[in-house]
């Protein structure tokens, strides 16, 4: 199989071209092409000939394609769904703020974790990503929309800590100063709360953001919505968070889509507020996107302010997330799954 060549750290290149008896300055190149959005090694016109065929033979090189693209006509989001080389495909959301460009990025071909609101997850997992596959999605969509990307949420398809080690490599990729130079606490991870791998990411202290997909107080209603908290209950997630802010000093946000009638009662709101007051934790309330085939449907805005109200006053922060691009299937895993079954 030849060389994923854009997954590879820059001292991994340079040994490459060690071996290959180039001089240094080629790997700073060949990195500085391949995170440029470079489409192919013959376009690497400051490399030697030889060495652009020598590339050809032994890497390969990732380039999606746009399969799709949809433009909000309200706000201006844009949500990609890019080809992969294999066929699969998975999106991207690109957001307007005042601060800059934001996107947000899958992680996985479909989900395994199985949660009750999420579109992502029907059908199952199909694939993790490969590290130079979350890069393509900022490289491409920034030179499609001719922008910097400032900031990126991984919070697409896929759970990102079930993709631990291409993560962490991606991570290490995009903050790389030979590349796009994005810093860690411009980067936010959101993760269903697999205890183990948060663990395992604050020993890397690194000074992202981390954001746990809650979403009920309760081990009864969690496990009724996620599936994975039978596995990793309300309590122990909890710890977990606790444990990490410890080690990394970096607060945690806690994920929260209002479920009518399932999550969204003052006793879930209480109760919520009580766990998480004095942890220096943020709430960030989500309106529940419609999902066809789940039958859920989004809390009131009337129960919204008084669920934000008792938090509130319990001494939890709390936001409602600005809602972008919901005429354009902006939530995770909604146009690939129409795609698919047209």
């Amino acid at each position: 199989m030849k060389l994923d060549i854009k997954s590879c750290v820059p001292d991994e290149i340079a040994g490459l071209m060690k071996q290959w008896g180039q001089p240094r300055f080629r790997a700073d190149q060949v990195f500085s092409w391949m995170h440029s959005g470079c489409e192919s090694f013959g376009d690497m016109t400051n490399l030697p000939a030889a060495l652009r065929r020598k590339l050809e033979e032994e890497c390969c090189l990732t380039c999606p394609s746009i399969l799709r693209k949809q433009v909000s006509e309200k706000d201006g989001t844009v949500k990609y769904l890019w080809k992969l080389g294999d066929g699969n495909s998975v999106e991207s959301v690109v957001m307007k703020y005042r601060y800059g460009y934001t996107i947000c990025i899958s992680t996985q071909v479909g989900c395994r974790m199985g949660c009750m609101f999420c579109a992502s997850t029907l059908g199952g997992l199909v694939r993790c990503l490969e590290p130079s596959e979350m890069l393509d999605q900022v490289l491409f969509a920034q030179k499609d929309m001719g922008i910097r990307i400032s900031n990126i949420v991984l919070m697409g398809i896929g759970e990102p800590l079930d993709n631990f080690d291409s993560v962490l490599r991606f991570l290490q990729l995009v903050n790389s100063p030979q590349g796009l130079q994005i810093g860690m606490r411009h980067i936010s991870l959101s993760t269903c709360g697999l205890v183990e791998k948060v663990d395992k990411l604050a020993e890397y202290n690194l000074q992202l953001t981390l954001s746990v997909s809650l979403h009920a107080p309760d081990d009864e209603t969690r496990s009724r919505i996620m599936p994975v908290n039978r596995r990793y209950g309300v309590d122990e997630v909890l710890a977990a968070c606790s444990r990490y802010f410890e080690k990394t000093g970096r607060r945690i946000s806690y994920e929260y889509a209002m479920i009518r009638d399932v999550n969204d009662t003052d006793r879930h709101a209480k109760l919520l507020a009580e766990k998480l007051k004095g942890t220096g934790a943020h709430v960030n309330l989500i309106r529940l996107n419609h999902v066809e085939e789940r039958g859920l449907t989004p809390s009131t805005p009337q129960q919204i302010e008084r669920f934000t109200r008792i938090l509130q006053d319990g001494g939890v922060a709390v936001t409602l997330r600005r809602r972008l691009g919901s005429d354009i299937d902006a939530s995770c895993g909604q146009l690939r799954r129409k795609t698919e079954n047209n």
